[in-house]
């Protein structure tokens, strides 16, 4: 991702806001305004709420499974330490993440919010619960799906952007693992959620803020001049992989992957695209023309004769090939943070050693884990140039559990992610962790007993080593590929 998300763990010690201590104050008072039960000031785990299970963490708030006293029902609760706002940045952030999902509630593709609270430590958002997986990993699971379904995904995806525009709302951050599934049934609801990054806007204004996710990033983002038609951009991405299995930019270096969406071909002639309809085609080309003004509006995709029920799109299963596509793009993230981890934690004492010191230096609440402002703040004391995008790239490198915060082991894979794993030797010794009986080659069996030790799920290995064995392709080819090809 390119700037930051909207949820983490939560420190142990009080920090000292940026700015004006009185005016972060009264924002935080701005969220009693919002509260759906203005009287619960108490949180809702001592007025209506019984807090069960972590789900997860993110950079601001720790995802709670909670149960509703009266009624037994289940939501999921983000709770938010007030100390981990320090600026009034973060502040207005949260806030116009509850206004904006107040704003869309009802929508039947839009997580819902039950209600805002808070109470003198901590702000709760509770809202609805999500558990039948992310869009990717249904369709991986499925195992076969048609243009026409397809298409019905699409309708969702693209129906949720209308409805955010039409209430001058843009999304900011449309990526696939951004819309879940309500539950494991097979006519589950698909939610869009994290409205983190989102904004209102005025027609005709512009942002210059760089903003997304590097896969589905609009060309006019990147260029710092932008409106809601980047949304639109984003969602052709999305149906474009959805058609295709891989993504429509590649790249070794996320510089790589901008410089193609700024300046790259988009390629409808291999495969599978000649065996895709040509309304398929056409709808996608029309959503990812560089020029926002000539790109299709929600308004005009969701017209589009390929996204109408029971229009053009074809009914006949797409080729499978898509599948094994979908299912390498769907792991290499995950297992690319695995890999450099694994190099990290091979380095010898005298290589990292001013590593150590630092990642001391910048846990300054010697937690053993560092946020993300403490990686800002202590960035910039010893003098390094980033800008708060490139930060949140070393954090996201790294950060193998999501959980936004990174410990030792993944601060120093960060660090080598930012300098460019180049060496063989590295890469030799990372390959060797994995293949544990020495054979040369990497199992499927190694790599998922890699991803279980690392807590990494549905990363549907076997496809991977199968096509990889069809391929005849080497243990040490097979490595580049997990370690470039998923930068």
């Amino acid at each position: 991702m390119i700037k930051k998300e909207s949820s983490s763990q939560v420190s142990t010690t009080e920090k000292e806001p940026e700015g004006d201590p009185s005016s972060v104050q009264n924002n935080l008072s701005e969220l009693a305004k919002i509260e759906s039960k203005p009287s619960a000031v108490k949180g809702p785990e001592q007025e209506y709420y019984n807090l069960g299970e972590k789900l997860g963490h993110g950079q601001f708030g720790t995802m709670f499974l909670c149960i509703e006293k009266g009624t037994g029902k289940k939501y999921a609760c983000k709770s938010i330490a007030k100390r981990k706002l320090l600026t009034d940045e973060d502040v207005e952030d949260v806030r116009r993440e509850i206004q904006i999902m107040h704003h869309l509630s009802g929508h039947p593709n839009v997580i819902s919010i039950k209600g805002a609270y808070k109470d003198a430590v901590v702000v709760h958002v509770v809202m609805e619960l999500c558990t039948g997986g992310e869009l990717f990993d249904r369709i991986i699971k499925r195992g076969h799906y048609s243009e026409r379904q397809a298409a019905e995904l699409a309708r969702t995806i693209v129906g949720v952007v209308e409805a955010c525009h039409s209430l001058g709302v843009m999304h900011r951050y449309l990526k696939p693992e951004n819309f879940l599934f309500v539950n494991e049934e097979e006519d589950s609801p698909l939610k869009t959620i994290d409205f983190g990054l989102s904004m209102f806007f005025n027609q005709g204004q512009i942002f210059d803020d760089v903003v997304g996710s590097p896969y589905y990033v609009a060309p006019k983002v990147l260029r710092k001049h932008y409106g809601p038609e980047a949304d639109i951009w984003s969602a052709g991405v999305i149906i474009y992989i959805l058609l295709s299995g891989v993504p429509p930019f590649w790249g070794e270096s996320e510089q790589e992957m901008f410089d193609e969406v700024l300046h790259g071909d988009i390629d409808f002639e291999l495969d599978p695209w000649p065996k895709i309809s040509h309304g398929a085609k056409d709808l996608v080309k029309r959503m990812l023309v560089r020029d926002p003004r000539k790109r299709l509006t929600a308004h005009e995709v969701l017209y589009h004769p390929w996204m109408q029920i029971d229009g053009v799109a074809p009914d006949k299963p797409l080729d499978s090939a898509i599948f094994t596509r979908l299912t390498h793009f769907s792991a290499m993230n995950k297992l690319k943070k695995m890999a450099i981890r694994v190099i990290a934690e091979r380095l010898s004492e005298e290589e990292i050693a001013g590593l150590k010191e630092m990642f001391k230096m910048i846990d300054t609440d010697n937690s053993g884990q560092i946020t993300f402002d403490e990686l800002k703040i202590g960035l910039k004391k010893f003098g390094a140039n980033l800008n708060e995008s490139e930060i949140h790239d070393l954090m996201r490198a790294a950060d193998i559990e999501n959980s936004g915060t990174t410990d030792y082991g993944e601060f120093v894979a960060a660090m080598l992610h930012a300098n460019k794993i180049e060496k063989e030797d590295y890469l030799f010794a990372a390959f060797s962790y994995f293949d544990k009986d020495g054979s040369g080659y990497i199992t499927a069996d190694e790599l998922q007993n890699a991803c279980e030790e690392f807590r990494i799920e549905d990363v549907h290995l076997e496809d991977m080593i199968q096509e990889a064995d069809q391929d005849n392709v080497s243990h040490w080819l097979l490595w580049h590929f997990l370690t470039k090809k998923c930068a």
